[in-house]
């Protein structure tokens, strides 16, 4: 029998959906483990996060979520980035319920691993 081989778009796919799995989880160190070291995170409301120490920060810290999770609607692939369309719903820490839809867009380097991500949220803020 032979061994199914992953295409280089499927590799990022997997990698990205692994993502939002840890996330979900609440797994800081697997999906910190996902970002290259110098990575930049830019997320409406907050400052660009960059590398592993910002990023734990933020998800042991400073988010305001308490737990939810992520439903990918639609992925797109391209060279070496990753689009990604979908609905997260979950609880905030003031105890709010929330539900939206989120962009992201996450740019991958040659072992795979997160270079940058930019999310965005469709939620009224004016």
């Amino acid at each position: 029998m032979t061994a199914a081989v992953s295409t280089p778009s499927q590799a990022m796919n997997e990698r990205v959906r692994r993502y939002y799995d840890l996330v979900d989880a609440d797994d800081v160190p697997g999906l910190i483990a996902l970002f290259a070291t110098d990575a930049v995170y830019h997320r409406p409301g907050y400052a660009p996060l960059v590398g592993h120490g910002d990023l734990n920060r933020f998800y042991t810290a400073d988010r305001v979520i308490v737990s939810g999770r992520h439903t990918v609607t639609s992925l797109v692939t391209g060279e070496h980035e990753v689009a990604v369309m979908g609905e997260f719903a979950g609880v905030l820490k003031d105890g709010r319920e929330v539900a939206l839809r989120f962009a992201d867009f996450f740019t991958l380097d040659e072992r795979l691993l997160f270079a940058r991500r930019d999310t965005y949220f469709f939620a009224p803020l004016v």
